[in-house]
């Protein structure tokens, strides 16, 4: 369920930044691949083009927001999350169950045919705004048991996801082939994708300076403060996974992976990956994250394990 919601509230992320982008001059591609990167960086690239021929900005847009052949969607991620919440509605409070099935219902009354340029920031604001009550509602309310460490694994796990997902697509296939990095467009499209995690004025604090690849780059992958951050988000996982075996539950074939990982954020300097490419290193993260998921599913019981 938390991952889900989590899922949702990054997917209205991603589709800001790529409609923000779109709005840029247009330069290379153009609106195909700023599109491109988003459906990529949301991993649903595949799923879009068997069911579309060209990548155009109103088909990506209703792909990723109402479209239901895309498990991914804005509105699938929320129609299973109140799925799943219907499942275990004796373990949620009242503002929990509240929050996400009045945003559901909400959701119902929405056209994609309605949805044009102009109302596209305010809908993605509501999204977000959304999925935030309903967090707040879960950590104000919650008992902190069994289901709150679950809520908080798929949740942190989800937002690493997603924020490797949008780093590595960035350095492949935002930037224009004959744009220079450092140029003006390649500026804003870095602070877009900073806003998209609403992080641009937080970068501003840290650093002190204009946009940098190298800077952002290390800001949503290695600072521990920055809340989306894949530092940030496994600091939390360690948090996590050792409160969920304390409370009566063995030694999880999943912990070892989240402190493993976590010591690798910990340890890793961002000359020292952008050395050793940092293509490689984001691809590495996305698999441990994955693997974390696929142990968690073992260790329950969900699948057997390979």
């Amino acid at each position: 369920m938390s991952r889900y919601i989590e899922r949702a509230e990054n997917i209205s992320r991603l589709c800001e930044a790529g409609f923000r982008i779109s709005l840029t001059p247009k330069v290379g591609g153009g609106h195909k691949e700023e599109w491109l990167s988003t459906l990529k960086s949301a991993g649903v690239l595949e799923s879009y083009l068997s069911v579309h021929d060209e990548i155009t900005g109103e088909t990506a847009i209703n792909f990723l927001l109402f479209d239901e052949r895309n498990a991914s969607s804005v509105t699938s991620c929320l129609t299973s999350a109140r799925n799943n919440a219907r499942i275990v509605r004796t373990k949620l409070t009242r503002d929990m169950w509240e929050s996400l099935n009045d945003t559901w219902i909400a959701l119902q009354a929405v056209s994609p045919q309605s949805m044009t340029n102009a109302r596209l920031p305010d809908f993605l604001d509501w999204v977000r705004h959304r999925t935030a009550q309903f967090r707040g509602a879960l950590l104000g309310t919650v008992l902190r048991d069994e289901g709150y460490y679950f809520s908080q694994l798929g949740a942190f796990m989800e937002r690493a996801d997603n924020t490797a997902r949008i780093v590595d697509v960035k350095y492949y296939l935002l930037l224009p082939d004959h744009q220079a990095v450092g140029g003006a467009i390649d500026t804003y499209q870095w602070e877009t994708i900073l806003r998209a995690v609403s992080a641009q004025r937080s970068y501003r604090h840290v650093f002190h300076e204009d946009y940098r690849p190298w800077r952002v780059a290390e800001f949503l992958i290695l600072r521990p403060e920055m809340p989306r951050s894949l530092r940030f988000c496994y600091d939390w996982l360690n948090v996590t996974i050792d409160g969920l075996i304390e409370r009566q539950h063995p030694e999880l074939r999943a912990a070892e992976l989240i402190r493993s990982t976590h010591r690798l954020l910990k340890s890793s300097q961002m000359d020292d990956i952008f050395q050793s490419g940092l293509h490689e290193f984001l691809t590495d993260f996305i698999d441990r994250n994955n693997r974390v998921t696929r142990d968690l599913a073992v260790d329950y019981c969900f699948a057997q394990a390979a």
